[in-house]
């Protein structure tokens, strides 16, 4: 093998590339991390050479001299809905651009599906020493656990509704204004007598819930609102709403589902009891999902911007790791108006 050739010794720890870039240890753990405390040429140079000799730093011993382990949890409580998966549509949409935005800031993810059994597993998951901050996929039932942990632990976010006065930072849409836009939607239609589809134990289904209900009051006399309480369980959905629409046997003119997913599964099961959408009953979601363009018809729902919701728990999140206190962030609801109502 020619001289020229001759492979490139790898350096082994920061001492050695100190030495070959003729500066001091401090000066290349600070280049390496792209600090502007070195001047740009020498910091350009170090990670040359740190690249030539194939060096990587230890991202242990920096996590111990940072205290900070480079990892996000994403939690998922299922305090109300035990039997729902993390491959629900929602669930997949908001973690996905989750998982974009805190792979982008060179974070780790580490998802956990929890089904609480008391009232400290949340205190678990922040005391656990492998997180730097969580991010919450949704409220559940479990409003005053996250209350309790917030009090003491700052980097928290989580997606869901915000009360006045809470303590911790709440990303998510109005869903009084979002679910008064639903009803108020089959109502100007020609709707008189509604239903809510959706378990009104999760906070957020429950605003929708007022919501509904508060377009209905201000239509006047002569209008109703029946709710059944309906699973996001895949599992149980079906069996429910064939349950519920046994129920109603046709004395209803609209729908009103606290979910995607719930009113993809109503259409069918009308579908399938040859009740024309939107002629005999008009439908409506909440989420506006990729899959609300897919059905037939095409649904009218309710558009959460779950893109922008994602970007704005992270930042609140990073912003909250590095001390702010950072407050609640409540996006306004979009009707989208298709086939179904």
């Amino acid at each position: 093998m020619e001289g020229g050739d001759q492979p490139k010794r790898r350096i082994r720890n920061i001492a050695e590339l100190a030495k070959m870039a003729g500066v001091s240890a401090g000066t290349v753990s600070r280049a390496l991390a792209g600090k502007t405390l070195v001047n740009t040429e020498t910091r350009e140079r170090i990670q040359a050479i740190a690249r030539e000799h194939g060096f990587r730093p230890n991202q242990m011993a920096r996590r111990l001299r940072t205290q900070r382990t480079g990892v996000i949890g994403v939690v998922i409580p299922l305090g109300h809905e035990r039997r729902q998966h993390i491959s629900d549509p929602f669930f997949m949409s908001l973690f996905g651009y989750l998982a974009d935005e805190l792979t982008e800031s060179g974070h780790d993810l580490m998802l956990s599906r929890v089904i609480p059994g008391d009232d400290e597993w949340l205190d678990r998951i922040v005391d656990s020493g492998m997180l730097d901050g969580a991010l919450m996929i949704g409220q559940s039932d479990q409003f005053d656990v996250i209350e309790q942990v917030a009090e003491r632990f700052r980097p928290l976010v989580v997606w869901g509704s915000h009360r006045p006065g809470q303590t911790h930072c709440a990303v998510g849409t109005d869903n009084i204004e979002g679910g008064r836009l639903a009803a108020a939607r089959v109502i100007t239609q020609g709707a008189k007598r509604l239903a809510f589809f959706g378990d009104a134990g999760a906070i957020e289904i429950a605003q929708r819930l007022d919501g509904a209900r508060a377009a209905v009051a201000a239509a006047g006399p002569g209008h109703s609102l029946v709710s059944f309480s309906t699973h996001l369980s895949s599992d149980d959905m079906g069996v429910q709403i064939s349950a519920h629409l046994d129920e109603l046997g046709g004395r209803i003119d609209a729908i009103v589902a606290a979910s995607d997913m719930i009113a993809m599964m109503t259409l069918r099961l009308l579908h399938d009891r040859g009740v024309a959408v939107p002629g005999q009953v008009m439908v409506t979601g909440f989420d506006d999902l990729p899959l609300a363009t897919q059905t037939v018809p095409q649904l009218t729902t309710i558009r959460q911007d779950i893109a922008s919701g994602a970007k704005a728990m992270v930042d609140s999140l990073m912003r909250r790791i590095a001390g702010e206190d950072v407050p609640s962030t409540v996006m306004p609801p979009e009707l989208v108006i298709r086939e179904s109502a």
